[in-house]
């Protein structure tokens, strides 16, 4: 649409079913690569991605005309596809249901980048539930334990 003009950027989060640590060192970067393509594909700026043994953090800028949860469905489905072709686990991959989405202004992009490009250090004093937790907490997002990602202490 003529003279529209948006930056929308969104920090999508999202776990491995079961929270099991399947996504190897040695694939991260060629799902890295797949997870970019469908982003691209569906005409969003991939900002920053990085995928843990048991979760994912992607940075985007995207359009209003995207439906975000359109946008992680496809990421989800296409990228489980990928890793269950190419046979990277015995059993079948899925992720888990739901995500975390947060929002952040053009000013805050550097650090955000910087904190999912730092992930293991992160991990290394923070679980990925104290992580997800503080999110939450710090975008003032209400929230049932019930229906929060299924977590292994």
């Amino acid at each position: 649409m003529a003279n529209t003009y948006t930056q929308i950027y969104i920090q999508i989060v999202f776990c491995v079913s079961r929270r099991q640590s399947l996504i190897s060192k040695d694939n991260k970067e060629e799902l890295h690569k797949y997870i970019t393509g469908i982003i691209q594909n569906r005409n969003t700026k991939l900002l920053a991605i990085h995928c843990m043994p048991d979760h994912i953090h992607i940075l985007i800028g995207m359009k209003p005309t995207i439906l975000l949860s359109d946008l992680v469905r496809d990421i989800k489905a296409g990228s489980s596809k990928f890793i269950n072709d190419s046979k990277w686990i015995k059993g079948k991959f899925s992720w888990q249901e739901g995500y975390g989405a947060f929002s952040y202004s053009h000013s805050q992009l550097n650090n955000v980048i910087n904190y999912i490009n730092t992930q293991e250090d992160h991990h290394q004093k923070n679980s990925f539930k104290e992580e997800y937790l503080d999110l939450l907490q710090k975008f003032d997002v209400q929230y049932n334990d019930e229906y929060l990602f299924e977590w292994i202490e």
